[in-house]
C-alpha cells in the first residue's frame, strides 16, 4: 500500500493572473513537520499572525495552471472563496489523508460523502 501525498483541487472562482488567464487546477501536497515549523520565523507571519495561512498554502501548493510557480503573491490575491476552500482542502488532507469527506444529510440524517477535490468545478 503506498502514501498518497499529493492531491489535485479545482478552485471555485480561480486565480487571475497579471496577463488575464484564469487558472484554476492545481495540486496541494501534504504538509510536513518542517512546514509547519518554518513559517513561525517568516517576519510576515511574526508582524501578523493571520498571514500564517498565506505562506504555508504558499508551500504546500505545488501546482496551479500554468503557473510556473506557486508563492505568497498568488496566494494574496485569490479570491476570498478560493483561499477559503484551499484552507479547508489543507486541513481535510492533512488532518485525514484523503479529499473524502462523511457529511449527514439534514433532512432525513443518512450519511453521505462529498470528494472535496472536485467541489471548485463546474
Amino acid at each position: 500500500m503506498s502514501l498518497q501525498t499529493e492531491f489535485n483541487f479545482e478552485l471555485p472562482m480561480g486565480y487571475v493572473d497579471k496577463e488575464g488567464n484564469l487558472h484554476k487546477k492545481g495540486t496541494m501536497r501534504l504538509a510536513t513537520a518542517i512546514d509547519e515549523i518554518t513559517i513561525l520565523s517568516d517576519m510576515r507571519v511574526q508582524t501578523n499572525e493571520a498571514y500564517i495561512v498565506i505562506v504555508l498554502l504558499a508551500r504546500v501548493i505545488t501546482s496551479l495552471g500554468t503557473l510556473s510557480s506557486v508563492n505568497t503573491n498568488v496566494i494574496e490575491n485569490l479570491f476570498t472563496a478560493d483561499l477559503n476552500y484551499l484552507e479547508e482542502f489543507y486541513r481535510q488532507i492533512n488532518e485525514n489523508g484523503t479529499t473524502h469527506r462523511e457529511f449527514t444529510c439534514p433532512h432525513c440524517n443518512q450519511p453521505f460523502e462529498v470528494d472535496l477535490s472536485t467541489l471548485g468545478g463546474e
